[in-house]
């Protein structure tokens, strides 16, 4: 596993490839998070099918970190980690072609990135986030993840009509460094629609999204040029709830930090920060809405 996880780790910066190799080094030396580490890895390799959130995470990482004094981010994620050896077989006996077994695994990096900006922590405060891709149910195609759903209630625009029920493809948009251009989107939606076409009967094949660029109240906040303004106006926003007074759950999507009750504790080092902030400032509402696109 420790040459595996070398070789996974190659793309990663030094620094962090190093301190997660010492972590599994560290779970290795000890014989109860060693335990606990390869009950993780034969319950994984017996079904995908596991309860990831308690008996993976909130027991037996959360009870490597106890018994090693490594924080319980890093285990979460190095557990995933260590998961992906069988995943990619998996990807081998399915017949699914290995770059998308690669792509899917750069959100374990994304996630890094995140809890290192956010909580100062290598590993992952979000890995109730990585059993869609360790299930097999999510992947990255192209700029974007999906998954196959089932539309929440049922929608009609310019003739086309779908049936609360019916499956459509999930779209995620995950953290990375490439923007989201319409020419990658379009790709993305494209290799999503082969990728699923034989698990759905609709036609046209139909793209739902779940997210706060979503909400109708920051639609219009950032620049209309820009590719979030853009990428958000291509769904039909169906449904929208707004955060409770005194929340804003996804500040760290967006600022790099938790909500702390304050605008001014937020950076304005981008555009889209930037304008973010005057909006709350201006006293706009945080929230999320669920939209549809047929690409």
């Amino acid at each position: 596993m420790r040459d595996y996880l070398i070789e996974f780790l190659k793309d990663y910066e030094e620094a962090d490839a190093k301190i997660l190799l010492n972590a599994y080094d560290t779970v290795v030396a000890n014989e109860e998070a060693n335990v606990l580490l390869n009950e993780c890895l034969d319950m994984y390799e017996k079904s995908v099918e596991i309860d990831y959130y308690d008996e993976v995470l909130n027991i037996r990482a959360k009870k490597m970190a106890e018994a090693t004094g490594l924080h319980f981010y890093t285990t979460s994620l190095l557990v995933f980690m260590c998961f992906s050896k069988h995943l990619k077989e998996l990807y081998i006996e399915k017949g699914i072609d290995l770059s998308i077994f690669y792509n899917s695994m750069r959100d374990l990096k994304y996630k890094l990135d995140e809890c290192k900006a956010v909580k100062g922590v290598v590993g992952s405060f979000v890995a109730w986030w990585f059993p869609g891709f360790f299930n097999m149910t999510r992947f990255s195609l192209g700029r974007l993840q999906f998954e196959l759903t089932e539309i929440i209630q049922d929608y009609e625009m310019d003739g086309k009509k779908l049936k609360k029920g019916d499956r459509v493809i999930n779209v995620h948009i995950p953290r990375a460094l490439t923007p989201i251009d319409k020419e990658s989107c379009d790709n993305a939606y494209k290799m999503a629609a082969e990728f699923f076409k034989k698990d759905i009967t609709n036609n046209p094949i139909a793209f739902v999204c779940h997210s706060w660029l979503l909400y109708p109240g920051t639609l219009e906040v950032f620049p209309k040029k820009t590719n979030t303004y853009r990428f958000a106006h291509e769904y039909d926003v169906i449904w929208a709830t707004h955060d409770k007074e005194g929340e804003y759950l996804d500040a760290w999507r967006l600022f790099d930090m938790d909500y702390t009750g304050n605008i001014e504790d937020y950076p304005e080092n981008t555009s889209m920060r930037r304008a973010y902030k005057d909006y709350l400032r201006n006293g706009g509402k945080t929230g999320e809405g669920y939209g549809v696109f047929f690409a």
